[in-house]
């Protein structure tokens, strides 16, 4: 059986949580992920 887990939704689910827990995260954890996606599409990195 094989299990292919994509990564995206998977940050998406870990930056939920920690918001959740620590709202003062919010603005690390969305600056991250902007910049995690922006070098994605820029240099057409398949995650």
């Amino acid at each position: 059986m094989n299990v292919q887990i994509s990564l995206q939704p998977l940050l998406a689910l870990i930056a939920g949580i920690l918001i959740l827990l620590i709202p003062k995260l919010l603005n690390y954890i969305v600056a991250i992920y902007l910049i995690i996606i922006g070098l994605v599409g820029l240099f057409g990195l398949h995650l």
